[in-house]
């Protein structure tokens, strides 16, 4: 009987074992947010009609949030501003390399997201025919963005 409750027993634990990691990894397609919550795919969905409908003031929205999670977290927010500087570094540096990753990235992107990466493409090849049909336009506009010199 001894045997049974230790078999029993450990039976229990395994499973267990197996089970809470499990269930610590979340639910599939959600995504966890600094305040714990998650967004979930329909919430990114809105997000991106809306970002479509106003991109300047979702482009605001965005950078509040982010001074607002510098503010709570000023540390995290210079490594995470170092670590961008270092990529950029290794990507002067390498800019082959870069091109690359960038590649392999999208490519796995599309693979999983082939009908968000069809839209992609297609706002791509609109944007294209503009700056065909006036590229002084899409000079100004580039020019306008921060980060490009």
């Amino acid at each position: 009987m001894k045997h049974l409750f230790a078999i029993v027993t450990c039976a229990i634990a395994m499973f267990g074992a197996t089970l809470f990691p499990a269930a610590a990894q979340g639910v599939p397609g959600t995504t966890a947010r600094p305040d714990g919550s998650a967004k979930s795919q329909s919430d990114r969905e809105a997000m991106r009609e809306r970002c479509k409908a106003d991109p300047q003031k979702c482009r605001e929205e965005i950078r509040a949030r982010r001074e607002e999670r510098c503010k709570a977290d000023p540390k995290k927010c210079e490594e995470v501003k170092a670590k961008f500087k270092q990529r950029q570094d290794q990507c002067k540096a390498d800019p082959e390399k870069c091109r690359a990753e960038r590649k392999a990235r999208r490519e796995e992107y599309c693979k999983a997201n082939p009908q968000r990466c069809e839209e992609i493409k297609e706002r791509i090849r609109q944007r294209q025919e503009l700056c065909k049909a006036d590229p002084n336009k899409c000079r100004a506009d580039r020019d306008r963005k921060p980060g490009y010199k």
